[in-house]
């Protein structure tokens, strides 16, 4: 089964994959898999979304490939993006990065003990 028939048969439903086997391994691993975020796009969306990457983010090729119009897809890319939850790009550091930081003198005590008192 491809990736095309997996999105048509959940319609877009929620769905956890609980087995993932390694194809040129067979190692396989068991749990609770959540898919990213991409993967739960309809499959015309991400042949839009793949298009659009294709195209380094060229809304006149967009308008060529698709015959369509550039406010269609602007709609489209909207409509995409706002299903997408934003994934941040700078996380926090750890708890060894604030410690790290501290010992290299890049950070006062104090800056170290708010940074780690923030982190909970």
């Amino acid at each position: 089964m491809d990736w095309q028939e997996l999105t048509t048969l959940t319609q877009g439903r929620s769905i956890t994959v609980e087995r993932v086997r390694l194809a040129d391994t067979g190692v396989a691993v068991e749990g609770s898999f959540e898919l990213p975020q991409l993967a739960k796009l309809n499959a015309e969306d991400q042949v839009f979304v793949i298009a659009f990457v294709r195209s380094h983010g060229s809304i006149k090729e967009m308008e060529r490939t698709f015959g369509i119009s550039y406010p269609t897809v602007k709609s489209r890319l909207n409509r995409i993006a706002q299903s997408l939850e934003f994934v941040e790009t700078d996380p926090a550091p750890s708890r060894v990065e604030i410690m790290a930081r501290l010992d290299r003198g890049e950070i006062s005590a104090q800056d170290a003990i708010r940074e780690l008192e923030a982190k909970g």
